[in-house]
């Protein structure tokens, strides 16, 4: 019992050093006893709470961003964090309010966006992540990785722009999917920091020309010998060839350390 106690008081202790940056988060813990995240809370850019799964292995460690695709949740990342965690990341996962449910997890920021009557469409979205990355930075001190997944990969790209905050990104299926009130691949193209972009087969073309646009000299661009999937669920390992994917991604995070 004297043990379960002073896991919990660390924990509080964590997060409470996080909350120094502004973002009065509260925690409860996650019941998936495999990964065994944290689940917290923090206000998004309009004060609207945003949800996330905290996965942490060691505090010296620099951090990821995880973004979700349209209709999901942090449930996405459920499997792929602890892929992450091995490549020497600790990890948050969010609940954008463009979403919905995915892996038996609900996106709690998106039925709470919901209710208040809030827009709920890519671009609205946009304002969790830049939270979640404030967070983040505010948390560590330390420029973060951003990963983004189908609409949040073109959202990550736009964001890393000419932000101090941003380590690198990986971009996974970006494409210009904003209704033309912007092009990803105009955005980017001043873009300097290290980016990873990959998408299923199919996808290659279109992802090709957002590659193609960036500016930065650090860029790798993965085409799949798979077809491969939509967005980083070419990470799960119920996607055939994922093991490519994973490999393309680790030599990836190698070069940036």
């Amino acid at each position: 019992m004297k043990k379960a106690a002073f896991v919990f008081l660390t924990v509080l202790a964590q997060l409470s050093y996080a909350c120094g940056g502004g973002t009065d988060a509260k925690t409860v813990m996650n019941k998936n006893e495999n990964s065994k995240p944290v689940t917290i809370t923090f206000p998004s850019l309009d004060s609207l709470t945003v949800t996330a799964d905290m996965y942490v292995r060691n505090d010296s460690l620099p951090w990821m961003l995880l973004c979700h695709q349209a209709g999901y949740s942090r449930g996405e990342y459920i499997e792929t964090a602890q892929f992450f965690m091995d490549c020497g990341y600790n990890c948050l996962a969010i609940d954008q309010r463009s979403g919905n449910e995915v892996n038996g997890v609900k996106n709690e920021t998106a039925a709470l966006a919901k209710k208040k009557d809030l827009p709920t469409d890519y671009l609205s979205a946009e304002q969790d992540i830049v939270a979640g990355l404030n967070y983040l930075f505010a948390k560590s001190g330390r420029p973060v990785v951003l990963v983004g997944s189908s609409y949040s990969a073109g959202l990550v790209l736009k964001i890393a722009t000419g932000n101090p905050e941003v380590k690198a990104v990986l971009s996974f299926s970006p494409g210009e999917y904003y209704d033309g009130k912007f092009r990803v691949a105009e955005t980017v193209k001043p873009l300097d920091k290290p980016v990873f972009i990959t998408s299923a087969k199919r996808e290659v073309p279109d992802a090709k020309k957002i590659f193609d646009a960036i500016g930065s000299t650090q860029k790798t661009f993965f085409s799949p010998t798979v077809e491969g999937v939509h967005a980083s669920s070419c990470l799960w390992s119920s996607t055939p060839g994922y093991e490519e994917y994973r490999d393309a991604v680790k030599k990836f995070l190698a070069g940036i350390h």
